[in-house]
């Protein structure tokens, strides 16, 4: 499976696949080891900038040209990273003055930034609109502090309102719209609140419509554009209003589980095409964005581990390694799983022998039952010092995990 060389690759990508170099793993080019002597411990992430490269290559093959590609920077703001994505996409969304900071530091233009979430202070909002940054809004009152920020200022902030519809994205990980929601404001009540927004002090460009993520299903993502462009449509005519900007949001999804099948995505484009086609008919010179983190990186990054003990309890046998949930919540199925589900594991030395497999869990330092890597997974016979590798890391890892946890060592990152 892992073999580039070997193994038959899907015609969606070659995300998946990492080449195995004298029998170990590999990534940029490099053995797991010699990377993990390179940079001096385990536990580690790694990716794979020249795997991201040709996801954003794919990508824009299947996309509209006159869509915009921006990375959601939550889903890993590895600062390195995040400069490689500035000069490989057409903007950046982020979700915190922390984010901004790192996005503006990238070099991308700040014309080119949004900025999004529920709960933004008044210091985060002074700092994007001294920036210069789009504001997604998300509230009423959100709108009028930004008013009254940007008057001191002098500035004239440029703003968006995040909409709320009465949809949801079917199917998907993370629901994030439909029926009362913290994200963005109610579509019945936008065309009241634009009849009140002073055009002289907030420059209201467009809306941004994100109504869920983590989607492997096309017919329910054209489901949700077709909604979401219909909604856009509609809001422009009740409000009588010319917009410039609308962010659709992105939802698609990669695998990560048995059974999970990568996403199709030629009827999304052919949609895309005709919505987008409507969308200049109806709205003129429009610059439609989506915007996507996990589709883009998730799946060219790898979390390494080493094992330091390995023990039997009542016939069941546990691999004991130096990292887990404190650095990788959400593979130990504590972030967004209701049903935990075991994330492709490997280990980094045994990638291309057939051995004989025996059955094991993996778990990591903590005290604490949760802090499980994999669950009765079948692997070749392990030794103590071999490095477990988890695939599917390049998203939602490090950034997302309680590190400081119990107090033990951090993990490293490296883009390579």
């Amino acid at each position: 499976m892992i073999n580039r060389s070997a193994a038959k690759k899907p015609q969606h990508c070659k995300l998946n696949y990492f080449p195995c170099i004298n029998g170990e793993l590999s990534i940029g080019g490099k053995k797991v080891s010699t990377l993990c002597a390179e940079i001096g411990q385990t536990p580690f992430y790694a990716y794979d900038r020249e795997l991201i490269q040709e996801r954003i290559t794919y990508l824009r093959s299947f996309l509209p040209q006159s869509i915009s590609l921006h990375y959601a920077m939550k889903a890993n703001p590895m600062p390195a990273l995040v400069d490689f994505m500035a000069h490989h996409v057409d903007g950046l969304d982020v979700a915190s003055h922390g984010e901004m900071l790192t996005a503006l530091n990238s070099g991308m233009q700040a014309s080119k930034i949004s900025f999004a979430g529920p709960g933004k202070t008044d210091k985060e909002l002074n700092a994007a609109i001294a920036a210069g940054v789009l504001i997604n809004v998300e509230s009423a009152n959100e709108l009028q502090r930004i008013e009254v920020l940007g008057l001191k200022l002098a500035i004239v902030p440029k703003v968006a309102l995040r909409i709320n519809p009465d949809f949801e994205l079917k199917a998907s990980g993370m629901k994030m719209s439909g029926g009362a929601k913290p994200f963005g404001i109610d579509a019945e009540v936008v065309p009241e609140l634009i009849s009140s927004i002073n055009p002289n002090t907030l420059d209201l460009v467009g809306f941004h419509i994100f109504s869920g993520s983590q989607n492997l299903k096309p017919e329910a993502i054209i489901d949700a554009h077709n909604k979401t462009f219909e909604l856009a449509f509609r809001l422009t005519q009740q409000a009588d209003i010319n917009i410039t900007h609308l962010n659709i949001g992105g939802g698609l999804g990669i695998p990560y589980f048995p059974g999970d099948q990568p996403l199709q995505l030629t009827a999304i484009k052919e949609n895309l095409n005709k919505l987008t086609s409507q969308a200049k008919e109806l709205m003129g010179n429009i610059d439609i964005i989506i915007e996507l983190g996990r589709f883009l990186v998730g799946e060219a990054g790898i979390y390494v581990a080493e094992i330091i003990d390995i023990k039997m309890s009542r016939g069941e046998k546990f691999l004991v390694v130096n990292g887990g949930m404190h650095h990788h919540l959400a593979n130990s199925g504590n972030f967004g799983q209701v049903v935990r589900k075991n994330y492709p594991v490997l280990i980094a030395n045994k990638c291309a022998q057939a051995q004989v497999t025996e059955s094991v869990t993996i778990v990591g330092p903590l005290c604490t039952p949760l802090d499980i890597l994999g669950s009765k997974m079948d692997l070749p016979k392990a030794e103590i010092g071999d490095l477990i590798v988890v695939l599917q890391s390049g998203a939602y890892g490090k950034s997302a995990s309680p590190e400081n946890f119990l107090g033990h060592p951090g993990v490293v990152e490296r883009l390579v």
